[in-house]
């Protein structure tokens, strides 16, 4: 069922996502050489809380960390630790926050150094497919418009879409109805809905170098591209208006 927010809901999910969003900009000033990923994580968790925040991530389905970092050819749901980061490396960050009650969720990747040309020309396109998506946002499209922006801009540049992760309704819970795919196949019945004032939604490309494959580590979190290419992650949480789709997860937001 997706749930349509009111305007309450709205606001509150606008302090949820500054937070988060300013959680992601703190991660990514600390992407450079010699940090390990643990530090990240740690910095994270402490700047969400002295927000009066939550770290949505921790403890959610027993994930061990508050912040997703992935590195290189790992696509999402990297647990940080000792890693050290390297000059080069490709790092995506998820972070979400919970505030009083309500949920923001994104992410971003980001380059040690300055990085190949590849790498760099990965994290820009996989930002444009946010950006691409982000324009079917609005009253009386379908899901599957957002979906179709996305893969095309990724293709056309000549990255792969993958396909067994997803983006999602958010509010209360980090997961709601609709799913948000990257990649557009023939719908289930009801599985394509139009799109309302007040539905809000994670639009979240994950966009790999080379095939669209994965596996999961032993772990039993970290997703990796099947053929060790590098993978990218960008990610808002999007409230659909009556006019321009307003970004929530934005430090400008509330």
């Amino acid at each position: 069922m997706i749930i349509v927010k009111n305007p309450k809901e709205i606001e509150l999910m606008r302090r949820a996502g500054k937070i988060t969003a300013a959680a992601r900009a703190l991660a990514g000033e600390m992407v450079i050489a010699g940090v390990t990923t643990q530090k990240i994580d740690k910095a994270v968790r402490e700047y969400i809380v002295s927000e009066g925040g939550k770290p949505a991530f921790l403890g959610y389905n027993g994930f061990p960390k508050s912040v997703c970092i992935s590195v290189n050819d790992e696509v999402i749901h990297g647990i940080p630790g000792s890693r050290t980061l390297r000059d080069g490396d490709v790092v995506s960050v998820d972070v979400g926050a919970e505030k009083d009650g309500f949920l923001g969720d994104c992410a971003a990747t980001f380059i040690v150094g300055q990085g190949t040309q590849e790498a760099r020309r990965l994290v820009e396109v996989t930002r444009g497919s946010f950006f691409e998506g982000l324009k079917f946002a609005r009253v009386g499209y379908r899901i599957s418009d957002i979906a179709r922006a996305v893969q095309a801009h990724a293709e056309s540049n000549g990255f792969s879409v993958v396909r067994e992760y997803v983006g999602h309704g958010i509010g209360s819970r980090m997961h709601e109805d609709p799913e948000v795919p990257n990649y557009v196949e023939s719908p289930r019945r009801g599985a394509d809905p139009r799109l309302i004032a007040g539905m809000t939604i994670a639009i979240e490309p994950m966009i790999n170098a080379g095939a669209a494959a994965i596996r999961v580590l032993r772990d039993g979190w970290t997703v990796v591209t099947a053929d060790g290419k590098l993978s990218a992650h960008y990610e808002n949480t999007v409230l659909v208006t009556n006019g321009e789709p307003e970004i929530l997860t934005s430090v400008e937001a509330a």
